[in-house]
C-alpha cells in the first residue's frame, strides 16, 4: 500500500532529480507560504559554478524578496538536512519550520536550528536516502566538494 506523499516534498524531490539530470548534486528545496510555493530550487553549484547555490539557497533566490512577515509564516522543504550556510539563511529570515526528507546521508546543522527554536520534521524518505547514497557512491569527489571535505 503506497501512501500519498506531501506535494511540497514531492516538488523538492522533483527539483533534486532535475539537478541530477543536469549533472549536478541531487538536492532540492521549496519555500512554501500558506499552501503556495514561493520559490523552488536545486543545488546549482556545478551547473552555475556558484558555491552558494545549494538547494535551499536556490529556493530562497527564486522566491525573490519577501516581507519579513511572509518568511515568518513559511515552511522550507528540503531533500537533505541543511548545511550551516542554508541553516543560517533560514535563521536569518526566521523560517519557523523545516521539513527534511532525510538526514541519514548528511547531518546538517539541525542541533543549531532546534536550539534557535526552528521546528524540524525529519521524514527519512527512502527514495531520497537512496538517491543521495547512489550519488555519493558514484561521485564522491563532487559530494565532498559540496560539503567542503
Amino acid at each position: 500500500m503506497s501512501t500519498q506523499r506531501d506535494p511540497f516534498l514531492q516538488a523538492a524531490i522533483d527539483e533534486a532529480k532535475l539537478g541530477l539530470s543536469e549533472g549536478g548534486i541531487p538536492i532540492g528545496s521549496v519555500l512554501v507560504h500558506n499552501g503556495k510555493i514561493l520559490g523552488r530550487g536545486h543545488n546549482l553549484r556545478v551547473q552555475n559554478g556558484d558555491p552558494l547555490l545549494h538547494g535551499e539557497m536556490s529556493a530562497f533566490q527564486q522566491a525573490g524578496r519577501q516581507p519579513a512577515k511572509v518568511y515568518r509564516e513559511c515552511v522550507l522543504y528540503t531533500t537533505l538536512s541543511p548545511c550551516p550556510m542554508c541553516s543560517g539563511a533560514s535563521l536569518l529570515y526566521k523560517i519557523p519550520k523545516i521539513v527534511i526528507a532525510e538526514n541519514v546521508t548528511f547531518q546538517g546543522a539541525e542541533e543549531w536550528l532546534r536550539h534557535e527554536g526552528v521546528e524540524l520534521e525529519v521524514l527519512q524518505d527512502e527514495e531520497c536516502i537512496a538517491m543521495m547514497r547512489d550519488f555519493i557512491a558514484a561521485r564522491p569527489e563532487l559530494w565532498n566538494e559540496d560539503i567542503a571535505v
